[in-house]
């Protein structure tokens, strides 16, 4: 990596860190569907409003211990870790997909249309995450417009790129891994919500815009994950086979998965077979 190319994943994760800040908000207001803009953020024990050298990313938290400097209430450590998760997979994601600033004018926009798209998706990945472990719900507010704003950024970059050979994996990943999670909704209902289904169709449009490997490992990588859980939780008695366990997070992870290590993850797998 060149200076300039760690400079921008340094921005980029700064800047992951203050997404993940607001993150917190739409984590804790969307599911009781209050406003993310008004009113300001305030200490849910004494209602003081958070100054803002009191809401830096992590650090605040740090310096204030964990607690609220009005009432000393103690704050969740899941707010600086929200907020640092998203600061690394902004800063990963950067490095993913690095910008060639010496590319022709048009594939230079479209490198950072690309860069986007997938920027936006981890923090709509950190959002949603958070969301389902708390409710077991994938809103709408928040997975339907992503269809939009995906297909929008990847088509306009395609554009750009007068390149429009990933948009057909896109599609068909897309409405693949929707059929395949509405199949198994209508199936098993109690094992599959439609939120997953509503979700699914956007990470297969993310992960067949970057190639099947990426489509395949992404898309059964969130089987694997989610049953090694939820096989460790029934070990150690956490849960039983009739206990529901939230998926979306597992979907995502894997689908970040297939997004960072899918295509050598399956060259590596098929050439086992070619060793053979």
């Amino acid at each position: 990596m060149t200076p300039l190319d760690v400079a921008i994943v340094v921005i980029v994760g700064v800047l992951g860190l203050l997404v993940g800040s607001f993150l917190n908000v739409v984590i804790y207001r969307v599911p009781i569907g209050k406003s993310i803009v008004t009113p300001p953020s305030a200490c849910p024990t004494c209602g003081e409003h958070i100054k803002p050298w009191d809401n830096i990313p992590v650090v605040s938290w740090l310096v204030l211990r964990g607690r609220c400097r009005n009432c000393a209430a103690p704050i969740s450590i899941r707010y600086p870790i929200v907020e640092l998760v998203t600061g690394l997979l902004f800063a990963a994601t950067a490095m993913k997909f690095r910008i060639d600033v010496d590319a022709p004018a048009g594939l230079f926009v479209a490198m950072i249309l690309v860069l986007v798209a997938y920027l936006y998706f981890a923090a709509i990945s950190v959002a949603l995450a958070g969301i389902d472990l708390d409710t077991h719900k994938l809103p709408n507010a928040i997975v339907l417009p992503a269809y939009l704003v995906v297909s929008v950024l990847l088509v306009a970059a395609s554009v750009l790129a007068s390149d429009y050979s990933l948009l057909l994996p896109a599609a068909i990943g897309g409405a693949a891994m929707f059929v395949a999670y509405l199949i198994m909704a209508l199936v098993y209902p109690g094992g599959m919500g439609f939120g997953d289904v509503k979700l699914a169709g956007v990470i297969g449009i993310l992960l067949g815009f970057l190639g099947w490997g990426t489509l395949i490992v992404g898309a059964f990588s969130a089987f694997v994950l989610g049953g090694v859980f939820g096989i460790a939780l029934i070990v150690f008695r956490r849960a039983n086979r009739k206990s529901g366990i939230p998926f979306g997070p597992w979907m995502l992870v894997g689908a970040w998965l297939g997004i960072f290590i899918g295509e050598r993850t399956l060259n590596w797998y098929l050439g086992l077979f070619q060793l053979a």
